[in-house]
């Protein structure tokens, strides 16, 4: 293998993460690459918790503190912060985290491979949810797996449509170069996906994802329907800042047929006719779904998530479709402020 001689600066915005972010902190501090080629700044966002007391007490370790203090109201708090952390850096290449995930001992070293070897401009890499503690929470884990392989897939068949901000990788210099967030930084949400359509636009060969179980970052998954409700209406927000058309048709396709599916499914009230139609198409659904949650499943090492898929399909239909709706419409609420 190539000796690793990239430098990276690992960057995390925080708010409020007073129980999450040790335990981030000591799993990048765990990491197996070269502690003289890489840093990790953490910007606190206005907490009002003890969350920077507890980074500051990691500077012993090297772990730099920046305190984001805006007079101004902004709407993309997130996206100042990575930029004022960008600011900062001294890393070739930008890795981005989040503050209450946790990560192997291989995770740096696994991403700077990959990019040492293929010389991407941007990397998306793996993440799931873990430590469930309820049925709906490990719902949420085979759905979100879905995600990530779309966005996986997207990359691999050079239409990049999703990734995740919790584990991203771009090189320093191309952030400089497209401007940064600017044009994207009037959304609370997008520091992740819609960089990547900057990035695809400018360099759409240089897009690569780590197909790596080293690579993984974990997270928590919503404890309750608000929560997951407000975090699936900032994602879908994004959708308004999308550029290529082939995304966005694919987007509305989408909705379109979950939402059609519900309809003919209403009028199997009144017609048998419908119902008929509504159960070929759900199992013809779910068998395609099953295919490709079989991949996702054994990479993650989850096999026996496969078994929610019926209960899951249907639920995720409803759920699409209103999200489509309240994703695109007014304000919501994200680290106990109201967004757009």
């Amino acid at each position: 293998m190539e000796p690793l001689t990239t430098t990276v600066s690992v960057v995390i915005a925080a708010r409020n993460e007073e129980r999450n972010i040790a335990k981030t902190i000591d799993a990048i501090l765990a990491q197996d690459y070269p502690k003289d080629l890489f840093e990790l700044i953490i910007v606190d966002d206005h907490s009002t918790d003890k969350t920077p007391l507890i980074i500051d007490s990691y500077a012993a370790c090297g772990v730099k503190l920046l305190l984001l203090r805006e007079s101004e109201k902004l709407n993309s708090y997130k996206k100042k912060a990575i930029s004022k952390a960008i600011e900062t850096a001294t890393g070739e290449l930008i890795v981005a985290t989040d503050a209450d995930c946790y990560m192997g001992p291989r995770w740096l070293s696994t991403i700077v491979s990959l990019y040492q070897e293929k010389h991407y401009r941007f990397i998306s890499s793996p993440v799931t949810y873990a430590e469930e503690r309820s049925y709906f929470e490990r719902l949420q884990t085979l759905e979100f797996l879905y995600l990530i392989g779309i966005g996986a897939s997207s990359i691999g068949l050079k239409q990049p449509s999703t990734c995740n901000g919790a584990n991203l990788a771009y090189r320093r210099d191309v952030f400089y170069e497209l401007d940064g967030f600017k044009g994207i930084d009037d959304l609370a949400s997008g520091d992740d996906e819609l960089f990547l359509h900057k990035v695809a636009k400018r360099y759409p060969e240089a897009i690569g994802f780590c197909k790596s179980r080293d690579a993984m970052v974990y997270t928590a998954a919503k404890e309750n329907m608000t929560e997951l409700i407000r975090q699936r209406r900032r994602w879908a927000s994004k959708s308004t800042k999308y550029k290529n058309k082939k995304i966005v048709a694919l987007g509305v396709g989408v909705w379109l047929f979950n939402l059609m599916i519900l309809l003919t499914a209403t009028l199997g009230i009144a017609y048998a006719w419908a119902i008929k139609v509504t159960v070929i198409v759900l199992l013809a659904k779910m068998f395609i779904e099953l295919v490709f949650a079989c991949f996702l499943t054994r990479f993650a090492r989850r096999p026996h998530l496969l078994w929610n898929i019926p209960l899951l399909s249907i639920l995720h239909m409803v759920y699409l479709v209103y999200i489509g709706i309240a994703g695109n419409t007014g304000k919501y609420q994200w680290k106990g402020r109201m967004v757009k």
